[in-house]
């Protein structure tokens, strides 16, 4: 006969407990990359885990619609969304609670977000965001801003070797549409763009027109950011176009004059992402397989008031960022100096108290025991 009650450790896929010493690492990152944040004067809201769906999914939020859990409210019996990304919650309280405060609002936040699927590269589906937002500045110095910001913080926190990938959603789209392309043929070509096929684009770009001709040169284009903006400004891009390429090299060079070392690519015929997302996106990785470990860019918030912002992944900032020294843990005996125990608390340590004569030092995976006021390591002992 055969025991078929559940393991009580088994969880949902892409659901995990964080166990020591990962939960705390995390949460310190968190804490440093917020301070960063509030450095720069952005000022920290907590927005709720859940909320009732037609004001969670309004806006930006109805691009993670498909993603966001439903339950239903037992005491309004109204529907509500469990939140898959905070940054539509930044957009609605900067809209309602803030919506009288001068612009431009620096808004930052941390908490967790759960989504219905993960993907096969991020199977996880509660994920840890840290952030900030600009609501109310339209200018390219505002996305160039949280940009900069976002690579200050990673820096912070011990994370080297980063790159800063920077797309243009709306290029692909708005020159489609200049063209004159629309249905089956814009859909084969945005699909052979996203796949970056380059011969299917110079396919299917062929005898388009003028407009559908500059496609394959966008998609070559892709590699660091000033050679991508070369090829942008030798093209004969039609005005809508042409003010999407103008901004991001406003963008470009005003992140460049800040962090010259950085390393910057620019993608103009890339538009994964949100949907959200109207003007430059960004993401930032690190060295090796890291992963991406923010995301961002403008969107248009409430009311289409201009808006940009940057959402850090604290889970993959913790793999990418350089291992730090264990707290020390200090051993008290029963009857122990509780002054001196204090003073190591004030230094660093973590002291774990007896209970019984039955504790040790080494069952409660201590590395300093606490002998009158002094601190002696474990391999010092006799």
């Amino acid at each position: 006969m055969t025991d078929d009650t559940p393991n009580p450790a088994l969880l949902p896929a892409g659901l995990i407990d964080a166990l020591p010493p990962a939960a705390e690492r995390e949460a310190a990152l968190v804490e440093a990359l917020m301070a960063v944040f509030a450095g720069h004067g952005y000022e920290r809201v907590k927005p709720p885990l859940l909320e009732f769906e037609d004001s969670l999914l309004a806006g930006s939020g109805a691009a993670v619609a498909e993603q966001t859990f439903r339950l239903m409210d037992p005491v309004s019996q109204r529907m509500m969304g469990l939140r898959a990304d905070t940054t539509p919650q930044i957009a609605r309280i900067a809209a309602t609670r803030l919506g009288g405060q001068a612009r431009p609002l620096r808004l930052s936040y941390a908490g967790q977000v759960l989504r219905v699927r993960g993907t096969e590269l991020s199977p996880e589906r509660q994920v840890a965001q840290a952030g900030i937002e600009i609501i109310g500045g339209a200018a390219p110095q505002a996305d160039a801003e949280v940009a900069l910001v976002a690579v200050e913080a990673l820096l912070a926190v011990g994370v080297s070797g980063l790159s800063l990938d920077i797309t243009l959603p709306t290029m692909t789209p708005r020159l489609l549409e200049e063209a004159g392309l629309s249905g089956a043929a814009a859909t084969r070509l945005a699909r052979a763009l996203d796949r970056k096929d380059a011969a299917a684009v110079a396919t299917l770009a062929e005898g388009a027109g003028p407009i559908a001709g500059m496609l394959p040169a966008l998609l070559n284009a892709a590699g660091p950011a000033m050679a991508a903006l070369a090829v942008l400004r030798d093209l004969a891009l039609p005005p809508g176009a042409r003010a999407i390429a103008d901004n991001a090299a406003t963008v470009v060079a005003a992140i460049r004059a800040a962090a010259p070392d950085l390393a910057i690519t620019l993608d103009p015929a890339e538009y994964r992402g949100f949907r959200y997302h109207v003007g430059v996106a960004f993401t930032i990785y690190g060295s090796g397989r890291t992963g991406e470990l923010a995301r961002g860019g403008r969107y248009l918030s409430h009311h289409d008031e201009p808006a940009t912002g940057m959402t850090l992944y604290p889970d993959a900032v913790r793999r990418a960022a350089q291992p730090s020294a264990h707290r020390p843990r200090l051993f008290l005996p029963l009857g122990h100096d509780v002054v001196a125990a204090r003073a190591f608390r004030a230094q660093g340590y973590a002291t774990v108290a007896a209970l019984s004569a039955a504790d040790s030092a080494i069952a409660l995976r201590c590395t300093h025991e606490l002998r009158g006021s002094e601190a002696a390591a474990l391999e010092e002992q006799a």
